[in-house]
């Protein structure tokens, strides 16, 4: 299982982090970070609701992941079970922890974005602009690698603390610009 593999890699460095988009299939190294997301950031209590309850990983739009995704169902992040979601309108994301977005969403982005704007969740898509447009982080292919930024000032207005191990391995991006390279 591709999945498996992960936990190593974030320990080591930076570089050992920027997954290879030729070694696996793009979006089961996509569905690894999602994963691994979800290890490193924290929710405000009440928004996960009673220990037992899931984090609920959701896909806005046209399903690019597949059963990479679905993986996800078998594993546990903050001693909670993942649950996976497939949501066609945002008004049907409401117990969603992550949400990502999908470019077939694109011309709505702004508007879903704007939507979201007072919800506590993790918004993640591999569209450009999406973190300078006020998304949490953003996939980025660099030299035939996963790599992702993250709009720091988006998650706190979310209330989401993200550790600073993920923010070490992230480009950190705020309303427009990056900083640190790509995005």
């Amino acid at each position: 299982m591709v999945l498996c593999v992960w936990p190593g890699v974030w320990a080591g460095s930076a570089g050992a982090a920027q997954a290879e988009i030729g070694a696996l299939p793009e979006f089961a190294v996509k569905s690894a970070y999602l994963y691994q997301f979800t290890l490193f950031v924290e929710w405000p209590e009440e928004s996960l609701g009673n220990p037992s309850d899931p984090i609920v990983v959701c896909v806005l739009g046209d399903d690019p992941f597949g059963p990479f995704l679905d993986a996800l169902t078998q594993k546990t992040s903050q001693s909670r079970p993942l649950q996976v979601r497939r949501v066609r309108q945002v008004r049907n994301a409401g117990d969603c922890h992550v949400l990502f977005i999908s470019a077939s969403e694109r011309d709505r982005m702004v508007t879903i974005l704007a939507s979201l704007s007072h919800r506590r969740l993790l918004t993640v898509s591999d569209m450009e602009g999406f973190a300078g447009a006020g998304g949490i982080v953003e996939f980025v292919p660099v030299e035939k690698r996963v790599r992702f930024g993250i709009n720091t000032e988006a998650a706190r207005k979310a209330g989401l603390r993200i550790s600073s191990k993920l923010l070490s391995l992230a480009t950190i991006v705020s309303r427009g610009k990056s900083e640190g390279g790509e995005p």
